[in-house]
């Protein structure tokens, strides 16, 4: 990260937002004095919120500034022990002038950070002060990021390492409008395991560096800038890092409300990205919308059981672990409760009609982000089934899927290539029904031909990579289907 540095001078000015013991702000600062042309003073600001931690820190920046003395640079050092979102909560809210003025506020040529990652409440006082750039139950990091971004002169290099989760998804949309209307992506770095890069904070989703310099409007006058996306499993394989080159207008479109960032770190996921990106069809237009599963077990408890009399009193009950890929199977017998009372419930149930189940969670290292099954309706003899709140399902409103379209969309989502562009937005633990709804879809007579040829295969997973390739890459889909 401190290598990335691209701000030069004989003053600079440092911002480390979540310090901690300091050990990210001094390989900055030894980075910059390392250099042939250094710099003769730096200012260092350092916020640390954590009492315990402000003895290190002052220690450790204390010997940071000898150490930079005998090199011939003068370091002067201001730890501030505030929460730093409150501190500038008066820049959050000038973020409504669209370009805050930076007159008013002390500014920096370089902001490097390892902000802290946790969700804060609707009414926590941060959340509310920064309802400029987030809305919900926001994640503190992002806040941490918006009020650097306004911190930071025009120019100056922004450095963070965070999870992935903002560069998607809805919750951080007003997030990604204001943030990129400042800061130009240069580089972004992906550890594509969920596991390796933070082993200790338990964050369930990919991580990465992004690096960038504050060019307010740059999407105006640079849109075919260069990014370079790079990545590696964790920490350890760092070092041999594959880097790809792409414009950025390939990966982000501001004239998108979404404003999602997409990173391709594979010759494969840009190719993925652009078949993908061509097709006609998205569910709204094919009549479809998904919802998520009614049944929240901790509201429900005394109307689901792990017995039941199927369908006089009960009708099955749905979980993840009841859908596979390409197959959803009840009962399992298992711990969970997979009956759910038909008296008194009827909000909690869908009729039974053909459906595709989609789980909305992944594991943490699953080989497949995206995992669906047809829930075909003619298999049982009930009138209502529950689906439990960890499921997606896709229904048509008003009508049903035929069993072809469940297969078909089933096969889609279950494919190498929708996962791979479901991979290239979406690096966290959740499959959002926002982005299913979002992804493009093939047009309609290729999901009933997709359909067609897998509900009939004694393992639809065998070969459904081939032949959803062939199917949507054919150059006369209807000779195809017919063959």
């Amino acid at each position: 990260m401190a290598g990335r540095i691209k701000a030069d001078g004989q003053k600079l000015r440092i911002l480390d937002p979540a310090a901690g013991a300091g050990v990210l702000c001094c390989a900055a600062i030894e980075a910059l004095v390392s250099r042939d042309q250094q710099p003769g003073t730096i200012k260092l600001v350092a916020h640390e919120v954590d009492q315990d931690l402000i003895a290190p820190l002052r220690a450790v920046l204390d010997y940071l500034a000898d150490w930079c003395h005998d090199y011939g640079v003068t370091v002067t050092i201001r730890i501030e022990a505030t929460d730093f979102v409150m501190t500038h909560a008066e820049v959050l809210r000038t973020l409504d002038q669209l370009f805050p003025s930076l007159s008013e506020v002390e500014h920096f040529d370089i902001v490097i950070s390892n902000p802290p990652y946790f969700k804060i409440g609707k009414i926590d006082p941060r959340a509310m002060a920064a309802s400029t750039v987030v809305h919900g139950q926001p994640n503190i990091y992002a806040l941490f990021m918006a009020v650097s971004s306004v911190l930071l002169r025009e120019h100056g290099d922004f450095i963070f390492i965070t999870p992935r989760s903002f560069t998607s998804g809805p919750y951080f949309r007003r997030f990604r409008q204001v943030f990129f209307d400042m800061i130009r992506l240069t580089e972004v770095h992906v550890f594509g395991s969920r596991r390796d890069a933070f082993s200790r904070d338990e964050v369930l989703q990919e991580n990465v560096i992004v690096s960038g310099i504050r060019q307010d409007r740059w999407h105006r006058s640079e849109p075919n800038a260069p990014l370079i996306v790079s990545s590696s499993r964790g920490v350890r394989d760092i070092a041999e890092s594959h880097r790809r080159e792409v414009t950025i207008n390939k990966v982000f479109n501001p004239a998108s409300p979404d404003r999602i960032l997409r990173l391709p770190t594979r010759d494969e996921d840009e190719e993925a990205l652009a078949l993908v990106d061509s097709w006609p069809s998205t569910l709204q237009s094919l009549g479809l919308n998904i919802s998520t599963g009614p049944v929240v077990p901790f509201r429900a408890t005394e109307r689901i059981g792990k017995e039941g009399n199927v369908p006089e009193s009960h009708v099955p009950l749905l979980w993840m672990n009841h859908v596979r890929a390409m197959q959803a199977t009840w009962p399992l017998d298992r711990h969970k409760p997979e009956y759910i009372l038909r008296t008194g419930a009827r909000t909690l149930l869908v009729p039974n009609r053909n459906y595709v189940l989609l789980r909305r969670f992944s594991a943490k290292e699953e080989a497949r982000r995206l995992t669906a099954a047809p829930y075909i309706a003619a298999r049982f003899t009930i009138p209502e089934v529950g689906f439990e709140n960890h499921l997606n399902y896709i229904h048509r409103p008003g009508g049903t899927l035929s069993e072809d379209e469940a297969w078909g969309l089933a096969a889609l989502y279950n494919s190498r290539l929708l996962d791979t562009w479901f991979r290239t937005i979406n690096g966290n633990t959740q499959v959002s029904a926002t982005e299913l709804r979002a992804m493009p879809l093939p047009a309609h007579h290729t999901i009933v031909a997709l359909g067609q040829r897998t509900k009939h295969l004694a393992d639809p997973m065998k070969n459904l990579d081939g032949l959803v390739m062939k199917l949507v890459t054919h150059p006369d889909l209807k000779e195809a289907v017919v063959a």
